[in-house]
């Protein structure tokens, strides 16, 4: 059982050493092509990249420290209501996001037609939404909840105890925050701004939607376009280097969290109150909090349903409902069929190394967990790439007709890259079980099987549960790996919204869009409610 774990984390890793083994086979014309990257597209694609990345770390940094100080150290009115919907932007993807906010603020919508006929002016009221700043707000918009999330947690460990010790002491308002809680969130905000660069940096949609030189769209460009498999690789290589970066500053911020942080801080924290505001302050603090969610949710959600309703109304016969269907069953199952199969092998590889440890399986397990930080475009050419050599030394073997465009090879590239997340949910369960509990069932004679199926498999079934759901909708949202390796006449809501706007049929694109975040709220909603105090679960007098 451990060796076939072991095996199965080796070959999902696969696609990430497919990428870097593009270098131990590099010829002189690989260098060659390296060379003539480095002095054309690289600098364009490396510029644009940094300038993006660091727009949105800026951004989300602001957006997502500043909600979360509001909302934590401060009582104002409707802070209740920000402290769960200050979460709605994760359930809506960036790509998403951009159909809706060019929708409506290019120059043809009816929002700006209105304008200049109110105004009386001819030319463009706001520059276009398509370009590298707008990518940068849809970004920050969309991202800002990983800052949020983790920040507001470190706060409300100790943040305000320690702050109201501080106020005793004779410090103000201003000091207590920027000397007392700032810096006792600085490793959450940093953890935040690592993970929503990772993001921005594997995200394809909105680079090519918006038509920039990122690594991500250059990587498709080189692949597809000029059919250049050794170029693709080495820019996959580049990108997975700054990943690989990114990921080490998260995992250092995240060990920095820890400990600062401390036991008796969460249990003491309900003890302390908020700063209670007034007046503009209170003002202030509910337009910072209230900003980010009407842009990056509540108003693009009205707008999908109104480009929606238009559709309806415009179209000859009306919603494709058939097609909808179809592209809705084809996601659903690929989804499901991902879900389950990494919901099945996070439950055995983390029993395993619960009973059995071993140190090569534990070494294939953190390698298996690296895949979430890999970006779709990497997957994808991490999984052609090598099949591609294979095809060449052994041209008769089936090999690609079974990898690319099947159901088979999708599902490789959604357990590369999500069976981490089901992994964490199922260690995280198993956390909270007791080793003394499987100590006593071993002195029963309960057997490995048994104490599996009788013992842990109930006290992990809402673990498990949430792992299927997080690799469920993030199967969902997966556009890059998805768009390459599907089979012919198998559109997911995600590719089938991604065609429909790049050939500018934004009104066609508004029904798979509104599905992708009505499943996305679905886990939004259950973060929301677990991290709900029990105090504020408990019903008022």
């Amino acid at each position: 059982m451990r060796a076939a774990l072991t095996a199965l984390c080796l070959v999902l890793a696969l696609p990430v050493l497919g990428v870097l083994g593009a270098w131990l086979v590099a010829d002189a014309a690989a260098w060659q092509v390296l060379l003539h990257q480095a002095q054309t597209v690289l600098p364009d694609y490396a510029l644009q990249s940094a300038l993006l990345a660091g727009g949105v770390a800026l951004g989300v940094m602001l957006m997502g420290a500043g909600a979360a100080a509001a909302v934590a150290l401060f009582d104002f009115p409707g802070r209740r209501v920000f402290e769960w919907a200050l979460l709605l932007p994760l359930a809506m993807p960036a790509y998403v996001l951009a159909y809706a906010w060019t929708d409506a603020l290019q120059y043809g919508s009816p929002l700006q037609a209105a304008l200049r006929q109110a105004l009386g002016v001819r030319g463009a009221l706001w520059p276009d939404v398509r370009s590298l700043g707008g990518a940068v707000v849809l970004f920050v918009l969309c991202l800002y909840p990983y800052v949020y999330l983790l920040a507001r947690t470190a706060l409300s460990e100790r943040a305000v105890q320690l702050m109201e010790a501080a106020r005793l002491l004779g410090a103000g308002p201003r000091r207590r925050i920027l000397e007392v809680a700032l810096p006792l969130a600085r490793p959450a905000i940093t953890a935040g701004v690592a993970l929503a660069l990772m993001e921005t940096l594997a995200d394809y949609g909105v680079g090519a939607y918006f038509g920039l030189t990122t690594f991500s769209t250059g990587i498709f460009k080189a692949w597809l376009v000029m059919n250049d498999g050794v170029a693709a690789a080495q820019l996959a290589s580049v990108l997975l280097v700054v990943v690989a970066l990114l990921l080490a500053a998260e995992r250092a911020a995240q060990r920095r969290l820890r400990f600062a942080s401390s036991r008796g801080g969460a249990t003491h924290a309900a003890d302390a109150r908020a700063l209670p505001l007034r007046g503009g302050a209170a003002a202030f603090a509910f337009a910072l909090c209230a900003l980010p969610v009407l842009l990056g949710f509540v108003l693009p959600v009205l707008w999908l349903g109104w480009m929606l309703w238009q559709e309806a109304h415009n179209a000859e016969f009306g919603l494709p409902l058939a097609r909808f269907a179809a592209w809705a069953w084809a996601t659903f199952r690929l989804a499901g069929l991902a879900a389950l199969l990494a919901g099945g092998l996070a439950l055995a590889l983390a029993f395993v190394l619960r009973r059995q440890g071993g140190r090569l399986l534990q070494a294939a397990a953190r390698v298996l967990s690296l895949g979430y930080a890999v970006p779709g475009a990497v997957v994808a050419v991490g999984i052609l790439l090598p099949v591609g050599w294979l095809q060449q030394r052994w041209p008769d073997a089936p090999i690609a007709a079974t990898v690319t465009g099947t159901v088979f090879g999708l599902l490789y590239a959604y357990l590369a890259r999500f069976s981490s997340v089901a992994l964490q949910s199922v260690e995280a369960g198993y956390a909270r079980v007791p080793l003394s509990v499987d100590e006593t069932a071993r002195m029963l004679g309960a057997g490995s099987w048994r104490l599996f199926a009788q013992l842990h498999a109930p006290l992990l079934r809402r673990s498990a549960l949430a792992a299927g759901l997080l690799v469920f909708v993030d199967v969902m949202k997966e556009l890059p790996a998805t768009l390459v390796l599907r089979p012919f006449g198998s559109d997911t809501l995600a590719v089938v919204a991604f065609n429909f706007a790049r050939d500018e049929r934004l009104g066609e694109a508004a029904l798979p869009s509104l599905a992708i975040v009505a499943v996305g709220l679905i886990p939004v909603m259950l973060l929301s409610r677990a991290l709900r105090s029990p105090q504020d679960r408990r019903p008022s007098a």
